[in-house]
């Protein structure tokens, strides 16, 4: 596994060395149609945005477990397109459990992500598949070769989210 990380990262750094240093939410991209993508939502603790997160089923949303500390309390707005014109059909739920994976741990980053479930629902997406959710990254440094976003790899946790969604139910 290691050794197809390595050649992965080794594949991309021609593409990575070349690409311009700027500090915008989009590199090298355009800005997605309104609503085009559903499963997105906004983590929200107090009305400000702390981490992203999507949709995995009607009740359930996937995101990293580093975004919670201890008993914060989160809402997710499911429906926006821009946090900060959250006017047209953005919904506001608050989240009843949170299901931070048994085995997650901050130094090194391991097993980080978090199942949120709300009253009634920052992905890695392959087309319109769910690949990854973001680990960390450095702001500062958005799409830099030398310090590149990590991504906790979503279908090596398919039987634990299972494990919540089936006995939650």
């Amino acid at each position: 596994m290691i050794i197809i990380s390595l050649l992965l990262l080794v594949s991309l750094l021609p593409h990575l060395t070349f690409t311009a240093h700027v500090k915008v939410g989009i590199v090298n991209g355009t800005e997605a149609k309104p609503h085009s993508r559903p499963y997105m939502v906004s983590i929200q603790k107090n009305g400000q945005h702390i981490c992203g997160g999507f949709l995995i089923s009607d009740e359930f949303v996937l995101t990293a477990a580093h975004c919670r500390n201890k008993s914060e309390i989160f809402t997710v707005v499911v429906g926006a397109h821009n946090r900060r014109n959250m006017k047209e059909g953005a919904v506001r739920i608050e989240v009843k459990t949170y299901y931070r994976h048994l085995d997650f741990s901050e130094n090194p980053f391991r097993n980080d992500l978090m199942l949120l479930r709300g009253d009634s629902g920052g992905p890695l997406v392959c087309g319109d598949i769910a690949v990854g959710v973001t680990s960390f990254f450095y702001e500062e440094l958005c799409n830099s070769p030398q310090y590149p976003n990590v991504y906790t790899k979503i279908s090596a946790f398919l039987p634990w989210i299972n494990n919540i969604i089936g006995n939650d139910n």
